[in-house]
């Protein structure tokens, strides 16, 4: 067996396994290495650059995933999960690997500090491997060393993170064409926006013949706390099942603005023009014709749904779209000493890269964060325990029912917060478009109850909850 084929037998097993492979639960097909480049061979250390072809048996064609394939002798806390496994050592030319005799482990090289050491100083040099380029931005202050540790959070990407100034995030699943997160992200540098991680770096190749993103290298906001979080602790007080504040009014109010200003400079460096409100409405009525199927607890409400879609579509009226976030929650933001920032401008992961850059109204963005309150809001309701030893959704009735009246609450004074914030920063109030809010708001919880349905079905009765209030009344009210 060559080392290109002894590499997909491990991947075949190791692959699936992964919480960034984006096809989990679809039978595979097919596991091939597309493209090897080889970035550094020592005697006990080699480093490639791998694409790795997934094909799967419900569908043609194939997804491509980017790895950083270590081999040789890890360090001492590459952690298990990271291991695909041992090769002989032998090149297949007749030379060893290292000067030790038996095996070698194969691992993901984002877990051993020697890689991402290599990865840091090839971004600062502006280095060139095959058709890998490493470019630094203009002026940026890429650190010098230092030991780059994995955040473990993240589900689609893996980001490496050096001490407290520089976070470069690998995109795992490969697409041809720039990513979002890079185009936005230097459009808003070129724009001198504080309100965005600044850029460092990014990390580019060649897939299919077209230019691809694989990375991009940041300035790391070290001491901020993400808006999921710290939503969450407020909404636990509020509800009265933990001390502290209870008020998340001035924090959705401040990132409401931030969320303003960046739309506002999104607009000015890349610019804005209109869009069909019929055109826009038929892509939501096609994504509902779609979601009834697999979620049939919709069919109720499918009239008023369309009720709402079709009020905004004949309206006639253009709506003015521009370059937005795509996929914005309380999950892409951080708060800082400083001020709120906004984070990953990836867009939605699934949908391909050509419909993340289109154009879109910056109402989509507000309807995904105000969608976001009302995830923390009955998150908190529906599964946080009442005591250490109960379990989730355990509440007693009267408490129950209690926690849903505060929790409602909160989600209306936060998302009222939100809109006055973001109306003091663009100078124009996103509930002045009420029917057009609501609809983007289905649009989203429609989505929100197909994934959940999917992927944590105890999760789906909060769509499912929003859409009866958001079809029964305006979105100020839900």
């Amino acid at each position: 067996m060559s080392p290109t084929e002894q590499l997909a037998d491990l991947l075949r097993g190791w692959l699936p396994r992964q919480r960034w492979f984006a096809a989990k639960g679809r039978s595979l097909r097919s596991i091939e290495v597309v493209t090897r480049t080889r970035l550094l061979t020592e005697d006990t250390l080699s480093v490639e650059h791998v694409l790795v072809g997934v094909g799967f048996t419900d569908a043609p064609g194939i997804q491509l995933y980017q790895l950083f394939v270590a081999t040789g002798v890890p360090i001492e806390d590459v952690p298990e999960q990271a291991v695909l496994g041992t090769v002989g050592n032998d090149t297949g030319d007749g030379r060893r690997r290292s000067r030790r005799g038996g095996n070698d482990t194969v691992y993901d090289g984002l877990w051993d500090t020697r890689v991402t050491g290599l990865l840091l100083a090839s971004l600062r040099d502006g280095a060139t491997v095959g058709d890998l380029r490493f470019v630094p931005e203009p002026g940026a202050m890429i650190p010098h060393g230092g030991h780059g540790r994995v955040l473990g959070a993240e589900q689609s990407n893996t980001s490496v993170v050096w001490g407290r100034e520089s976070i470069l995030k690998i995109f795992r699943r490969v697409l041809p064409g720039v990513n979002p997160d890079l185009e936005l992200h230097r459009a808003l540098r070129a724009q001198g926006s504080t309100r965005v991680a600044a850029l460092q770096g990014a990390v580019e190749g060649v897939v299919d013949g077209e230019p691809a993103t694989l990375g991009v290298l940041q300035d790391f906001a070290a001491d901020a706390t993400e808006g999921w979080p710290l939503a969450l602790r407020t909404v636990r007080a509020a509800v009265g099942r933990a001390p502290g504040e209870a008020d998340f009014g001035h924090d959705a109010a401040a990132l409401g603005e931030t969320v303003a200003v960046v739309h506002t400079e999104l607009r000015a460096a890349l610019g804005g023009t209109t869009a069909d409100l019929g055109r826009l409405a038929a892509g939501w009525r096609s994504r509902l014709d779609a979601a009834l199927p697999q979620v049939p607890e919709l069919a109720e409400h499918e009239h008023a749904i369309r009720a709402v879609y079709d009020a905004v579509g004949t309206s006639g009226a253009p709506l003015p779209v521009q370059r937005v976030h795509g996929d914005l929650h309380l999950g892409q933001t951080l708060r800082t000493a400083a001020g709120w920032l906004v984070i990953d401008f990836e867009g939605e992961p699934s949908a391909p890269l050509h419909e993340r850059a289109r154009p879109d109204s910056t109402l989509r963005d507000v309807a995904g964060m105000l969608r976001s309150f009302d995830y923390a809001a009955y998150h908190e309701v529906l599964f946080a325990p009442t005591t250490p030893a109960a379990g989730p959704g355990s509440a007693a009735p009267a408490d129950s029912a209690r926690a849903t009246e505060a929790a409602a609450d909160w989600a209306v004074r936060s998302r009222s917060a939100f809109c006055d914030g973001y109306t003091r920063g663009a100078g124009a109030d996103p509930r002045a478009q009420e029917a057009a809010l609501r609809a983007f708001e289905l649009d989203k919880a429609v989505y929100e109850a197909v994934y959940e349905t999917r992927s944590r079905p105890t999760w789906a009765l909060i769509p499912l909850a929003s859409i009866r209030r958001l079809v029964a009344t305006g979105p100020d009210q839900s």
